[in-house]
């Protein structure tokens, strides 16, 4: 093959790529562009700050779908970090018994559709305490204890085995080599995971269907049923009414920028590492 030739085909596979770009990006900026235009013009401050309305009553906000939505994050959080990150160090340092039946747990559960999630948690909480910010915390849990729990091991795999063979060598106890060796210069890659699963859980819907359920007033503990952003936008999206629509653009248009600054901030924290 000669030098002409080959460039030939390297510039057509350029061309090629350059056209999936295009074909990718033509999609995803008319969604952006069609939900900036529709939402931006709703965004106040008493949109983020107030009560919705009823139906046809001008005003109204989704202020407490924005405190639902970081009620259940923070929780859900809570939850799944130290799970995850226990299950990550145990299955990279430890590799005992039980790590090929945590491995398999966590490949199944990256690929579960997020309403079995939500229905798992319907039938295993709801009939016990009801409707509840604790539960639809539950069920974002499950979708997020993979995610980070996949960065996590790997960040834990890409730490130098030299580092830790230091550690033991001057007599360092294993767990403390594991917690305060190994798991701290993987802490940048776990925190991308934990940004990543935080983005992952943040426009879910399905889930809270059948565990938050909703409510049109502020939250006052994990007992309650609570509002969600997603669940706010479902609600007024498929509703009749043209106020509760357009709500529900604004609301559509904060959760856009929620989820690309998360993203923005895996970006910025994975080019650190």
């Amino acid at each position: 093959m000669n030098l002409r030739t080959r460039k030939m085909k390297g510039n057509a596979m350029i061309i090629l790529v350059a056209l999936a770009f295009v074909i990718i990006m033509i999609p995803l900026m008319s969604m952006l562009y069609m939900i900036a235009i529709r939402g931006i013009g709703a965004i106040s401050l008493e949109f983020l700050t107030s009560l919705p309305t009823p139906p046809g009553e001008p005003g109204g906000g989704v202020g407490n779908a924005i405190q639902g939505s970081l009620m259940l994050v923070a929780t859900a959080s809570a939850i799944s970090i130290p799970i995850s990150i226990m299950a990550a160090v145990y299955i990279s340092e430890y590799r005992g018994k039980l790590s090929s039946a945590i491995e398999l747990i966590t490949d199944v559960l990256s690929g579960t559709p997020s309403i079995v999630a939500g229905v798992f948690i319907y039938v295993l909480i709801i009939p016990r305490t009801g409707f509840s910010a604790l539960a639809g915390s539950l069920a974002l849990s499950v979708l997020m204890i993979p995610t980070v729990t996949i960065a996590s091991y790997e960040s834990l795999k890409a730490v130098p085995n030299h580092i830790r063979e230091a550690a033991i060598a001057l007599g360092v106890p294993k767990w403390k080599t594991s917690l305060f060796v190994v798991l701290r210069s993987a802490m940048i890659g776990i925190g991308t995971g934990v940004i990543l699963g935080i983005a992952r859980i943040s426009g879910e819907t399905a889930p809270l269907l059948f565990t938050a359920l909703g409510n049109m007033y502020w939250n006052e503990g994990l007992l309650q049923p609570t509002s969600a952003l997603p669940l706010l936008i479902y609600n007024y999206a498929t509703s009749p009414y043209r106020s509760w629509q357009a709500q529900a653009w604004g609301a559509a248009f904060i959760l856009l920028v929620i989820v690309l600054l998360l993203n923005i901030g895996v970006r910025i924290v994975a080019r650190k590492r």
